[in-house]
Order: structure tokens, then sequence, then C-alpha cells
């Protein structure tokens, strides 16, 4: 039986090429998502056995949608298909329960291989990030633990990428009110009261893409 695979990232052109690859290698792309939130919705439905999802996506991003994915559909593996290559987001992915992390620059099959490995559990690095990641480890390399919740994470993504709190509630699901007491407890804990800053802070941790 085919590996079933969803497909989730923001540029159109991207997914094609992806699903093109994917089954011409033999693959079966059950769906395509264009962010993060509708790839979550796609996976609690469908149950894929391989979720392909770009990091910097709207509405969610790729780790904070990888997340949802885990606890909506557990038997999912979830791949990261980036640009990003500093070792900071690679050892957040993996912390997260990335099963593999592909850059866009890397040869069509490092994709192919990183399902492969990840329908297998096992985990797939892209050559190119696995020496940052081996000298994280060697260092003791520790990222700072993340001060926000996951919740808190999605408003600042939604907030940074200019929505207002009411549309951030609707999309969320939840009251406005709710949606503000995030807001000013995400400022109070990262010491930072403009917007300016919360958008600069959320480019920096990949919420979103400058």
């Amino acid at each position: 039986m085919a590996t079933r695979v969803l497909l989730a990232d923001d540029h159109l052109i991207v997914r094609q090429g992806c699903k093109a690859l994917l089954e011409r290698e033999g693959f079966e792309v059950i769906a395509e998502a264009s962010d993060g939130q509708e790839a979550v919705r796609l996976a609690e439905s469908l149950r894929p056995d391989v979720a392909v999802l770009d990091l910097a996506m709207p509405l969610m991003n790729g780790l904070e949608a990888s997340q949802e994915i885990l606890r909506a559909s557990p038997r999912t593996r979830s791949v990261l298909l980036t640009m990003y290559t500093d070792d900071h987001y690679v050892i957040q992915a993996l912390r997260a329960g990335i099963r593999g992390y592909v850059v866009k620059t890397q040869a069509p099959s490092d994709l192919v291989q990183a399902i492969q490995e990840a329908t297998k559990g096992a985990i797939y690095l892209s050559p190119t990030i696995s020496r940052a990641v081996v000298d994280a480890y060697l260092a003791k390399t520790e990222l700072p633990p993340d001060p926000l919740t996951p919740r808190e994470r999605q408003v600042l993504q939604l907030v940074a990428e200019g929505k207002t709190a009411k549309e951030a509630a609707e999309l969320l699901g939840i009251s406005v009110k709710t949606v503000e007491s995030h807001r000013t407890r995400i400022k109070e804990k990262l010491d930072i009261h403009e917007t300016a800053g919360l958008v600069r802070y959320a480019i920096r941790q990949g919420l979103i893409q400058p």
C-alpha cells in the first residue's frame, strides 16, 4: 500500500512540484493545505501516514502544526520542509517530535528519503544541517526554555501577521477577551510592549517570514 502524504505549503508552485515528485516515486498525495490550521484539520480527518509541512506558514507555522497533528493523529509522522538551517530551528523541531527536517535547497531525493525514514520511525536530517545539530550536541548547547505556551505562540503569530483581536479569536475559536488576555501576557513575558517588537520577535522565532 502506498504511503499517504499530506502536503502543506503556502506556495502553490511548491506544492505542485512536491506532489509531482512524490507521486512519481509511488507516494499517494491525499490532500494539500495552504496554511497550518488547514493542515491540522485535514490531518485530523484523513489521518495521513506523513505530513510534509513548510516551517513558515500563515495562521499556524509548521512547528506548531506538527504538534497539533501529533495530538490529533498520533500515527502521522511530520516532516518539515524549510529554508531555515539554523541549529536553533532544527533542535526545536526535533524536540517537538519532527521526524524529518529537509532544506528546500537540497535535491528532491532528500524529501523522498525523509518520508521513507519517517514511515520507519527513524529521523532524517538534510546533510547541510546534520553537522549543526551534531556540533550543538557536542557543545552541550541548550536552548533557553520557551517562555510562551503553545496557545500564546499561536496568538503571537496571528498578531505578528496583522490580525485584529476579533480575527484572531475567530480563527482560534476563542473569545476576543481571551485573545487580549493572551496578548497582555505575551507582552509581559517577553517584556516587549510594542507590536513592531512582537513582529521582530516572531520573525526571529521562525513564526513568520520577514
